[in-house]
């Protein structure tokens, strides 16, 4: 059942939707810089390109923190003002970082990651609130969006910026669009947080409570566990695909960011695909397991590229993983939100996202230090490709308390 209290501009779910896109790619564009940037803040700071590994490790580590303690912060200030507070981390990290100093750079993993976590969270707060529940898949997979599209920005708006200002520069140019939004975006806070409750306390044990809930609910354990390795597969796209490239495929920066991008654009596609797709034929938790063969075909096929494979192949195959890897969110946060209890998506949000930002804590480190000790990106693709084959057959051949049902057309 829809909960009430917004209205918005024409009564309908279309204004929020825009606004939490516009955040979201924002923040993920944030995020996503360091790795398009690893390259040549290596030749001035004196770090390996292949330490931003640790860099997203400490981010996310950071935001599934912040993800798990949001639930209590979105009730009491607004999920507007969260998310101002979350552009304003990340432009203070983005600022960090650009000072090039180690100390400075870790930092801005710490900051970012406090920006990020609280971001879905409260933008489930306002679409579980202005969607209907039959369009929930889609809305949640086109609110989604914003995260490959931040990554289309920076696989395609960042090297020139790079080449022509500097990284250090591109960086704090992405940190003055979060300040932009952070100011635009109070015009509409009135509208958007009219449910916050002032008074609401802000309890140390909530987050373990919402975290025991998820774990004993087995719907919702369920996708959060596979959550895990979902979003360890796709920080290890987003965050080495660019190096593996330009390292171990010999091709130049300006290529290795295109083929990013066109990995994203798969992903946007692949998010509002999956999120229809999931509202109207396929059960979410089959569509999941789905996702989890292809992303992990995907992955055993990199192992196998070579140099001599045309750029054409890597575009197509790149597109494939990042429709798979990337544009699994939104059917996964819908079906997470519908299962929450009422009034709970933003806690039960964060909570999963716990789960699921641990995937990302451990997934890019582990995968740069298979890569160090095989000195192969091969092997690397080889074993995780491995393991999503096996979360997928897991969300395919079991079932786990009551799900959302495809809506007849």
């Amino acid at each position: 059942m829809r909960a009430q209290g917004v209205t918005p501009p024409g009564g309908g779910a279309l204004f929020p939707l825009a606004v939490t896109i516009t955040i979201q790619a924002l923040v993920s564009l944030a995020s996503l810089a360091a790795p398009v940037m690893a390259p040549a803040a290596a030749r001035t700071t004196g770090l390996a390109a292949e330490m931003v590994g640790l860099f997203v490790g400490i981010a996310y580590a950071t935001a599934s923190l912040s993800s798990l303690v949001s639930g209590d912060m979105v009730r009491r200030w607004g999920a507007i003002r969260m998310s101002q507070v979350s552009l304003l981390l990340c432009a203070l990290g983005l600022s960090a970082a650009a000072t090039g100093t180690p100390a400075m750079i870790l930092l801005a993993a710490v900051l970012i990651g406090l920006g990020y976590g609280p971001v879905t969270p409260a933008s489930s707060h306002i679409l579980v609130r202005t969607t209907p529940r039959h369009r929930m898949g889609l809305t949640f997979s086109l609110k989604q969006t914003g995260v490959p599209l931040g990554g289309m920005l920076a696989g395609l708006f960042l090297p020139p910026l790079i080449g022509g200002l500097g990284w250090q520069m591109a960086a704090l140019v992405v940190a003055g669009l979060c300040v932009v939004a952070t100011i635009v975006t109070q015009s509409i806070r009135a509208r958007l947080d009219d449910d916050r409750d002032p008074a609401r306390a802000i309890s140390a044990k909530a987050p373990l409570r919402a975290l025991q809930l998820v774990l004993t609910t087995p719907a919702i354990r369920d996708m959060g566990v596979c959550s895990f390795f979902f979003g360890a597969m796709q920080l290890c796209l987003t965050t080495f695909l660019v190096i593996y490239l330009t390292t171990a495929q010999g091709m130049g920066l300006a290529l290795a960011g295109t083929i990013l991008a066109v990995a994203q654009v798969a992903g946007v596609a692949g998010r509002i695909g999956w999120g229809w797709l999931s509202d109207r034929f396929i059960p979410p938790r089959r569509l999941l397991g789905l996702l989890g063969l292809a992303m992990g075909a995907a992955g055993m096929t990199f192992a196998a590229a070579g140099t001599t494979w045309p750029v054409a192949a890597f575009m197509l195959l790149a597109a494939i993983f990042g429709a798979s890897a990337i544009g699994w969110n939104g059917v996964f946060l819908a079906e997470v939100a519908n299962l929450a209890p009422a009034g709970q998506a933003a806690t039960v949000s964060g909570a999963s996202l716990f789960i699921t930002y641990a995937g990302v804590v451990v997934g890019p480190p582990a995968f740069a230090q298979v890569v160090a000790r095989t000195d192969s990106f091969s092997v690397a693709y080889l074993a995780i490709g491995s393991v999503m084959v096996l979360v997928g057959l897991f969300l395919i051949l079991t079932r786990s308390g009551p799900s959302r049902r495809p809506q007849p057309i």
